[in-house]
């Protein structure tokens, strides 16, 4: 049992641990903090750029057939997500940005690699999955701040969204993304065939925002303020917040009409919250000083998430084995 669970903590998974462990040791000071923001930047930038010459407009287009199950998802990660996030964030012995991190968790877009990812080893709808989490993310850029600006605004550890924020984002990750799907013709199949240059620039771009904002977070005073209680607390608010999702998606799937496939889609989609989209998301919008402990939710949940879905994820393949084998016995 113990070396099932270790297998699902993945090498990016520890390379995140030991990045905040590093920025907790040898946080980038004076003008090294300045170096390794400016660095972070230009990731984020490339990054976004990437993702944006990913996404054909064949799966847009292809995504927008099957509506219900899009409306379903985004709905749960939009709106149930964000109501939960509501009740979380209120939870006594939480305050400060730390509450305002468990809030943000709940406003962030689907992910799109994992989601993908599970929904084909679970045999779901792929090609609905790819949509369904491309939609997120797309709509995302815009829908996360809008949130934040709604239900987090400028109170304690909050950033709310100010001119400066809006150019920010806009400057950061729109223009990137727009600038890559505009120029998807002539530098799409190079991109395509460079799976490895994706995922490098895009685990790469959020080690580093990982690494200033905790760094500065660390010179703030983090873990004299982040308590192992105060961790303890985060993670089991986190563990509930993706049972409660997962048992709410699983449940929707079913009362929907949805067949087998989307059921499935709607599960792993509808409960993911993006780390790749958080991360630079909270550099933009939160106070450099906040960041760190805003992020600590985002990375728990992130966590469990894999863990939690890859057991679900192999139960369904194995379900849907064993009815292959039964239907060829007949």
């Amino acid at each position: 049992m113990f070396r099932s669970i270790l297998s699902f903590f993945e090498p990016f998974i520890l390379m995140l641990l030991g990045t905040v462990l590093l920025a907790s040791l040898i946080p980038a000071r004076g003008i090294w903090a300045g170096i390794a923001g400016d660095a972070a930047d230009v990731g984020i930038v490339l990054l976004f750029f990437l993702h944006g010459a990913k996404l054909s407009r064949e799966a847009i287009w292809e995504g927008a057939r099957n509506w219900r199950l899009h409306v379903a998802v985004l709905a749960t990660t939009f709106v149930v997500f964000p109501l939960l996030g509501l009740l979380a964030g209120r939870t006594p012995g939480l305050a400060g940005p730390v509450a305002t991190g468990m809030l943000f968790l709940t406003l962030l877009p689907s992910t799109v690699q994992s989601s993908i990812a599970f929904t084909a080893i679970a045999r779901g709808n792929v090609a609905a999955a790819v949509c369904s989490a491309s939609f997120s993310n797309l709509i995302g850029i815009v829908a996360t701040p809008a949130l934040v600006a709604l239900l987090i605004g400028s109170g304690e550890g909050g950033g709310g969204i100010s001119l400066a924020a809006v150019e920010s984002i806009v400057a950061q990750l729109l223009v990137p993304f727009v600038a890559g799907h505009l120029l998807r013709p002539w530098i799409g199949g190079w991109i395509a065939r460079r799976k490895r240059l994706l995922t490098i620039v895009d685990r790469g771009s959020i080690l580093l925002v990982v690494y200033t904002a905790f760094g500065a977070a660390v010179v703030e005073g983090l873990w004299h303020r982040v308590s192992p209680a105060d961790l303890l607390l985060i993670g089991v608010l986190c563990a509930v917040l993706l049972a409660v999702v997962l048992t709410v998606t699983w449940f929707a799937g079913r009362a929907l009409g949805f067949s087998r496939e989307d059921a499935i889609v709607l599960l792993f989609c509808g409960s993911k919250k993006s780390l790749a989209s958080g991360v630079p998301m909270a550099g933009v919008l939160f106070p450099a000083a906040t960041v760190g402990a805003v992020l600590l939710p985002v990375m728990l949940f992130h966590q469990l998430q894999l863990i939690a879905c890859a057991v679900i994820a192999r139960r369904y393949a194995d379900a849907a084995s064993l009815a292959e084998a039964e239907a060829v016995s007949l």
